[in-house]
């Protein structure tokens, strides 16, 4: 490949050509695909057998006029020609993000097995994909933060030196594109007007990649142009090859300093969709502390009263508890009048100026968890997700639908499950992966909110930290102040979840549930968001929930969903002084009274028992605080052990 010059839309090698003509002989045998409506036996098994194909990402052919949108920056282009020369693709597709790409890759992807075309009346353009089994969510342990030093990565981080790693990766990606289409996609992350937007381009021999990438970023031109013909300018490098999808192969790498990342072996969202985890949290959280913002794992939600007063409210929960329900959270009955609009759903880049925190959502969809998913847990995704959606790991119906557990209505009689196998109810084994996924454009949100792209932000009055504990924590509190609400945030902990590999239902802290995220020596995030606490003169107010918290019968005491605007009604009122709360030693609480719980189906001693403190639990919370700090190997500020100090003295009080 380094002896010839790369073809923009080069013709197969004879070697594809023979396959594709293979596949295409056993295709014209099949039965109608799932979206003609009900499929036959040999449907249900060619779904069954063509789940992993043997050859992972044949080479596609475009007609002229698509792949073809080259940039004018020569780094770039020099960039794409190094990495041809490493990966020796066949070919080279440039991605211009338009409608007619995006309708020939569909094809393409549906030719290839890598996509199962839904019902179009069920689901109309919507799409089924299946991952690898070994290859369905996070890999922490394969995810590597590559700084000069061991200490700049920080204890809670894997690390690797650069040059080794990048030896490494060279290694594993040399040749690995051969037959292959080498993708480019440009895209940015933010608001096309913000000063927080930041241009990336990634590299992957994945449609399902680039596919997934129109959805969750503003993909394409917008990119091209906002980068300009300056070799200069700063924008992300991120290569990704499949390679064999096997785990021995499989790291996700981050190179801060560089601005680079290298992910390979995986074709799992999080780990491939480098727009998202990868630049917008780690080396975005990087270039923030070396910027002066903030890029946090965090929800935006904008709240209005009856009376027209709005406010905006930032959250930070772990994976799998409940963000984008409460990003999409539709209030009770009884709360009339009242409107909650969404910004982002997952990850929050903020920017002070007039001393307040303002925050764009930087991403373009949702890429949420799917089981549990329903009209009743969250209406307004389940009508984002109506259409034009890009399902992973769910179950497929007989007639052409998708299927998870917690869905509305009763199971289907008969299903194939998310490996490719036959499902009915009476089955052992879950129909949808517990992480399986969905990602859908934004703009499908019925309660988007009209600022989701002003390029300033949405000013922030609350942050809002809060994790899955099944005791000890109460439903809500507040913070006393700034530092004491980075306190809550630094020691926050929650069961884990099926979004990550490992053991699910642990406790484990998770600061600002940015454990798996933070691109840098958590210490040092930590002195970040306290100074940036110097620089507010209006600081939004920090508030700690637990949606998640059971009684003694083992039954969860608080009915969330969108009850939960009860207590976001109780946040809204603290930040305008109008709310009442009790001092307690973990921070100002609301009494039963001070929330509204009219109409709410929940026993009066349940409610004062999820607002209650056990004085017992909380010794061993905070033993479990000095326990985590010490972990950590002395890099927590002075200030945050002296608020574990001060917290163990009110509780002797």
């Amino acid at each position: 490949m380094a002896a010839r010059k790369i073809s923009w839309r080069s013709a197969r090698t004879s070697e594809n050509y023979a396959f594709a003509q293979s596949q295409d002989r056993q295709r014209s045998r099949r039965e109608p695909s799932v979206a003609d409506g009900k499929p036959e036996g040999g449907e249900r098994e060619r779904v069954k057998q063509s789940t992993f194909m043997k050859d992972i990402a044949p080479a596609v052919s475009p007609p002229a006029g698509i792949g073809e949108a080259k940039p004018a920056n020569q780094a770039v282009l020099d960039w794409v020609q190094d990495v041809a020369k490493l990966t020796q693709p066949e070919n080279i597709f440039w991605c211009d993000g338009s409608e007619r790409e995006n309708d020939y890759l569909l094809g393409e992807a549906c030719r290839q097995d890598v996509l199962i075309k839904l019902n179009d009346k069920k689901v109309p353009r919507s799409y089924l994909h299946r991952s690898n089994p070994n290859d369905v969510a996070r890999v922490e342990q394969f995810t590597f933060i590559c700084t000069p030093t061991k200490k700049e990565a920080g204890p809670t981080n894997n690390w690797s030196d650069p040059r080794e790693m990048y030896t490494k990766l060279h290694e594993m990606l040399k040749g690995a594109m051969r037959g292959r289409t080498m993708f480019v996609i440009p895209y940015i992350m933010g608001p096309p007007d913000s000063p927080l937007t930041k241009v990336g381009f990634e590299i992957t021999d994945s449609i399902y990649v680039v596919l997934s990438m129109r959805i969750m970023t503003r993909m394409g031109d917008v990119a091209v142009k906002r980068l300009g013909d300056d070799q200069t300018a700063e924008w992300n490098r991120g290569v990704h090859s499949l390679l064999d999808v096997g785990p021995a192969r499989r790291f996700i790498c981050h190179f801060p300093q560089d601005n680079a990342i290298i992910s390979v072996g995986s074709g799992y969202g999080g780990n491939v969709l480098l727009s998202k985890k990868c630049l917008a949290l780690r080396i975005g959280s990087y270039l923030a502390r070396k910027q002066g913002w903030m890029a946090e794992h965090m929800l935006i939600l904008g709240v209005e009263s009856p009376g027209g007063r709005k406010h905006y409210v930032a959250a930070a929960f772990p994976s799998a508890c409940g963000k984008t329900n409460f990003a999409m959270l539709i209030p009770p009955k009884h709360f009339k009048g009242w409107k909650v609009t969404t910004v982002g759903d997952d990850i929050a880049w903020m920017q002070i100026r007039d001393g307040r925190l303002y925050a764009v959502n930087p991403e373009n969809g949702y890429f949420g968890v799917v089981p549990g998913t329903s009209y009743k847990s969250n209406p307004n995704a389940m009508k984002s997700i109506e259409h034009d959606t890009l399902y992973t790991n769910v179950a497929l119906t007989d007639d052409g639908d998708v299927w998870w557990e917690g869905k509305d209505g009763a199971p289907p009689a008969h299903a194939t499950d998310w490996r490719g196998n036959d499902w009915t109810p009476d089955s052992k084994k879950k129909a949808a992966h517990p992480n399986s996924r969905f990602a859908t454009p934004m703009f499908n949100n019925p309660a988007l909110d009209v600022d989701v792209e002003k390029g300033e932000g949405v000013p922030i009055s609350a942050i809002i930290f809060g994790g899955r504990r099944s005791d000890t924590m109460p439903l809500v509190f507040q913070a006393f102040d700034w530092k004491h609400g980075i306190y809550l945030g630094a020691t926050m902990a929650s069961e884990t979840t099926a979004a990550a590999t490992g053991a699910v239902g642990q406790v484990r802290r998770d600061p600002m549930a940015m454990l798996p995220f933070c691109g840098y020596n958590i210490g040092d995030y930590f002195q970040h968001w306290i100074d940036i606490g110097k620089r507010l003169t209006n600081p939004p107010l920090i508030f700690h929930v637990n949606w998640f918290r059971k009684g003694l019968d083992g039954q969860f005491l608080w009915p969330g969903f969108g009850d939960n605007m009860r207590v976001l009604k109780w946040i809204i009122d603290r930040c305008e002084q109008t709310g009442g709360a009790v001092k307690s030693p973990i921070g100002w609480l609301p009494s039963p009274h001070d929330l509204d719980l009219a109409e709410l189906d929940v026993a009066h001693k349940s409610v004062v028992e999820i607002l209650g403190i056990d004085h017992e639990e909380w010794q061993k919370e905070l033993a479990a605080h000095e326990k985590f700090f010490d972990s950590l190997g002395g890099v927590v500020p002075d200030e945050l052990v002296r608020q574990r100090e001060q917290l163990a003295e009110r509780f002797k009080q």
